[in-house]
């Protein structure tokens, strides 16, 4: 049995036409599935959890969505039983295809699922954030704080305005909300704690990026020695640079480039992170509103994909 946790949203509405087309396929072919399309934020970790709590049957979940519909079914399972997760991505910005190498063709992508060649045990994230009410949030991609938090806050008002669907090329409101929250942009002194025991201050932090794969923001290589697989996370830290050397970085990484000067990556299994003021924080690219201080975890090889 195939369990179809389906985003129609997803893509600027892509993600109805892709399962369209997925469906197609599988019709004439007899396999058993059934289906979960979200209606709203949030609704893909209530499926998840529905579909995995309290059982020990094997359960092969299938994502078609983008990272932010993977980070919810992978936040709600329950991990007691054996779980396999499928992905059919939508669209063509999504980190997590990229890093772990999947076709862009949904059917290409469908027919690995229905008869995979290769498995992976992948690591995943976990994010701890609050004071008042502690929220622990998992993450397949990146979490961070800074100017990448900001982006996809701003990104999700554009969205929430529709503004998006009058615009011609798609990837134009991501590159205005990044130029906008760019010129903003004030950083921000803070430290980072890594593995407990050691401790590196900052006088001028614009962003932290905690990276399980080597990009995020929909294509910007933030982190080129990243290992989903390794038990570990790469902080990257962007600081104490004029806002034209910070430009140069953020041009870099979207280049590909496996050397960004201006960016300190440190590699560790958990950190704490700490600024002196609350700045915008997202998880795989979802808003979590604003922190100064947020703990990070790897748990290592815990989610069986096909790739």
């Amino acid at each position: 049995m195939y369990y179809f946790i389906i985003n129609p949203c997803s893509g600027s509405g892509r993600g109805r036409k892709v399962w369209n087309k997925v469906e197609r396929y599988l019709l004439p072919r007899g396999v058993e599935y059934r289906v979960f399309l979200t209606e709203r934020p949030g609704q893909a970790t209530e499926f998840a959890q529905q579909l995995t709590r309290g059982s020990r049957d094997p359960r092969l979940i299938v994502v078609v969505g983008g990272d932010g519909t993977v980070n919810e079914v992978v936040d709600g399972i329950c991990f007691g039983g054996a779980v396999t997760l499928g992905y059919i991505p939508v669209g063509v910005k999504g980190d997590l295809a990229r890093s772990l190498k999947l076709p862009r063709s949904p059917l290409r992508n469908m027919k690995k699922i229905l008869h995979p060649k290769y498995y992976k045990l992948v690591d995943y994230g976990v994010v701890t954030y609050g004071d008042e009410a502690v929220r622990h949030r998992r993450f397949m991609v990146s979490a961070g704080i800074g100017l990448n938090g900001a982006v996809c806050q701003s990104l999700l008002n554009v969205r929430s305005a529709r503004l998006w669907r009058y615009v011609t090329f798609k990837r134009l409101p991501n590159c205005l909300c990044e130029t906008a929250q760019y010129v903003k942009a004030r950083p921000a002194k803070g430290y980072i704690l890594l593995d407990g025991d050691k401790r590196v201050e900052f006088n001028n932090i614009y962003q932290v990026a905690v990276q399980n794969h080597s990009f995020e923001g929909g294509g910007y290589r933030i982190a080129p020695g990243a290992d989903c697989s390794d038990g570990r996370l790469e902080v990257c830290v962007l600081s104490n640079a004029s806002k034209l050397q910070a430009l140069k970085v953020l041009t870099r990484a979207w280049q590909k480039r496996s050397y960004n000067k201006g960016m300190r990556i440190y590699s560790c299994r958990e950190a704490r992170i700490h600024m002196e003021r609350p700045m915008a924080v997202h998880v795989d690219g979802e808003c979590c509103s604003c922190q100064s201080d947020l703990e990070v975890r790897c748990i290592e090889r815990a989610l069986r994909m096909i790739v």
